[in-house]
């Protein structure tokens, strides 16, 4: 706000400026006309020229109301001969830019308007100072200038007509990046969307079937093993409780700017992998993790990096029917390698549908950052994701 307002400001007194020396120029050529001597006073020169010119001041902020003001003035001055025979070219000179402005801010129809009045104005006032004070070329053989108001006129026409035209040129482009600029935001709307569908694809599809699994071991041992039921039921209070509250941070960022209400939650990362193994860590499934150097990692490629661990793990429990799984992430030289073995059923075992479903969207995260995904069914049993993702530190792009 306080950039355009300099613009402003300093377009204001570009005009003023302009304003003066046009005021000086015309009057002064008024004064002294390559044709016949002008007979009035210089108090009646310079206050035309300066009815013309003034208005140049307001043209950026009131267009249309400068430009009538302009036109009107330039139009008495020429029917009335205050201004130079020889010299209405400079009479009617500032009305080009105040044209400009006024092609540019209005619509079709008031710009039409406004290069149909200033055309009239000049066409009708030209000749008429031509014919009341009866000056032709014979007149003024030595004259400076042709002393045709054809000639006049015709220069008038040809400046004010590509004034509009350059004004409207300049609409239609400004048009045009209103477009791309609306077009783009909406894109970037729809790829937010997107993002969110996939977080709440994630955050649902891993905590309902964590929520089943553990639901299946409490109802199964609840009156052999009461500890381990109850810690199964601890296991799906926390879950549910998180799975809530991700959910509800990534639902709040569809409301309103203006909605105060919105609790939002920082995104979950690499440093969240801990809380994620504890959760699914029970008497029958082992979790080892191993996070190394990945203190400096962008908040993008972090979530990225849970997501692909959450995806993979969510996969191993509800097929691999494995006991033990091994979770490795290390960063470093700009590279995070993600690796997720298990000692279950491997790959052509599994149930394929849902699973499928999980590689592809894990494979859709990797290769936005440029990075590869690797699955394979192990040879020793079971099956490893593997993931190698590039980023750039903070410090890096500075």
């Amino acid at each position: 706000m306080t950039r355009l307002y300099g613009f402003e400001v300093r377009g204001t007194l570009i005009d003023a400026a302009a304003a003066v020396l046009l005021t000086y120029f015309i009057a002064t050529a008024t004064l002294d006309p390559p044709g016949p001597r002008f007979t009035d006073s210089a108090w009646v020169a310079w206050p035309a020229a300066a009815a013309v010119c003034l208005p140049l001041v307001v043209r950026r902020r009131w267009p249309l109301p400068a430009l009538a003001v302009a036109v009107t003035a330039a139009a008495v001055a020429t029917a009335t001969g205050a201004a130079g025979i020889g010299v209405l070219v400079m009479t009617w000179a500032p009305i080009a830019p105040m044209l400009y402005s006024a092609a540019a801010a209005a619509g079709r129809v008031m710009s039409v308007v406004a290069l149909t009045g200033t055309l009239a104005a000049a066409a009708v006032t030209i000749p008429w100072l031509y014919i009341r004070t009866g000056t032709t070329p014979d007149d003024a053989p030595g004259s400076e200038v042709p002393l045709w108001w054809q000639v006049e006129l015709g220069l008038i026409v040809v400046s004010l007509a590509t004034a509009w035209v350059t004004g409207r040129l300049i609409r239609w482009r400004r048009a045009i990046r209103a477009d791309h600029a609306r077009r783009a935001a909406r894109d970037a709307v729809a790829d937010e969307r997107l993002r969110i569908a996939r977080e709440l694809h994630d955050i649902v599809g891993h905590s309902l079937s964590l929520i089943a699994v553990k639901a299946t071991v409490a109802n199964h041992i609840a009156e052999e093993r009461p500890a381990e039921s109850r810690a199964a039921l601890q296991t799906i209070e926390k879950t549910s409780r998180s799975a809530l509250t991700e959910i509800r941070r990534l639902l709040d960022v569809l409301r309103a700017d203006d909605d105060q209400g919105a609790e939002l939650a920082p995104s979950p990362g690499a440093a969240d992998l801990a809380d994620l193994v504890e959760r699914l860590r029970s008497p029958k499934f082992q979790v080892d993790l191993t996070v190394q150097g990945t203190g400096d990692l962008p908040t993008a490629v972090g979530l990225t990096v849970y997501r692909i661990v959450q995806e993979s793990l969510t996969n191993v429990i509800k097929h691999a029917e494995a006991s033990r799984c091994a979770v490795t992430v290390r960063a470093a030289d700009g590279v995070v390698h993600i690796e997720v073995a298990d000692n279950g059923r491997g790959r052509k075992q599994q149930n394929k549908g849902r699973a499928g479903q999980g590689l592809i969207g894990m494979r859709e995260r990797v290769t936005m950052y440029g990075g590869t995904l690797s699955t394979e069914t192990r040879p020793e049993g079971g099956f490893r994701v593997a993931a190698d993702i590039p980023y750039t530190t903070t410090e890096d792009t500075v």
